[in-house]
């Protein structure tokens, strides 16, 4: 497991956390939409270090959280502006979002063990 420590070189390691929700019908074209706005534009801005898109079944919609992980919160900033708790919005969400969380979260990452390859 890669600790905190490890990154102290650097400093902490920030994640955002947003969701939303579509309809089922809309799941598949909202994850394409979302992954030409928002998460080409968090690859392009510097500090970014990678984006996790989750999906899941909430009822009769689709639940879709996106974290993004950061070197600093001047670099969610570089991507959000100067208030990075308010969330990011592109032409063509409201179309597909039936929910939307106008608030985002940001954590310090503490430690990661990971292993997203086949298992």
């Amino acid at each position: 497991m890669q600790h905190a420590t490890d990154w102290e070189k650097n400093g902490p390691v920030i994640m955002r956390r947003w969701r939303g929700a579509v309809r089922a019908d809309d799941a598949d074209a909202y994850l394409a939409h979302q992954d030409d706005t928002g998460v080409r534009e968090y690859r392009a801005t510097p500090g970014n270090r990678g984006v996790f898109v989750l999906r899941r079944p909430l009822g009769n919609l689709v639940e879709v959280v996106t974290l993004s992980l950061w070197d600093s919160m001047d670099d969610v900033r570089r991507f959000a502006g100067e208030q990075p708790e308010v969330a990011v919005f592109y032409p063509g969400d409201d179309e597909l979002l039936v929910e939307k969380d106008l608030h985002v979260d940001h954590w310090e990452v503490t430690g990661a063990d990971l292993d997203l390859g086949p298992g």
